[in-house]
């Protein structure tokens, strides 16, 4: 019989989860920072609402954060914590310019597309395991995430 952590998984199959799991802390946090620079930074015309969108977008962020690293914890691994680590394992990488709205909703659109991806991967990967929590995790994210890239999508609609 293989060897199962404390919650009843292979601990291969959970090392490999938190791994995976890490990385998308690690894009999750880089996310979190730019969307707050365009909430912070943000100019123009739409200042207000993009303002507001932009600040529910890093609140519902920082939740994400914690319940991965919670989730990371609980398949009895350490999450990443220093922005060193976040900086080296993530595909997402730091904004430069974050007062143009247009711009901004580009940039979360494509970050939405490659945590859309990991997280489906994740998915995979937790369901071959047998991993319920990991696995719930991921489909309500790809759920919300999806529903914000239609209107993401749409505010940046020209029709």
């Amino acid at each position: 019989m293989s060897k199962l952590n404390s919650i009843g998984l292979n601990t291969k199959e959970a090392e490999k989860l938190a791994s995976k799991l890490n990385d998308l802390l690690a894009n999750y946090s880089v996310f979190y920072q730019n969307v707050r620079g365009y909430h912070w930074n943000i100019k123009g015309e739409k200042f207000f609402e993009l303002h507001l969108k932009f600040e529910e977008l890093y609140n519902g962020l920082v939740l994400k954060i914690d319940e991965v690293a919670e989730r990371i914890l609980t398949l009895g691994h350490t999450p990443l914590h220093r922005y060193s680590d976040y900086f080296k394992a993530a595909s997402i990488k730091e904004t430069k310019e974050t007062s143009d709205g247009k711009k901004a909703v580009e940039e979360i659109l494509e970050a939405f597309k490659l945590l859309i991806i990991k997280q489906r991967e994740l998915l995979d990967i937790a369901g071959k395991a047998d991993d319920e929590g990991t696995n719930a995790l991921m489909s309500d994210y790809i759920r919300e995430q999806e529903k914000l890239v239609w209107m993401y999508s749409s505010f940046l609609s020209k029709k």
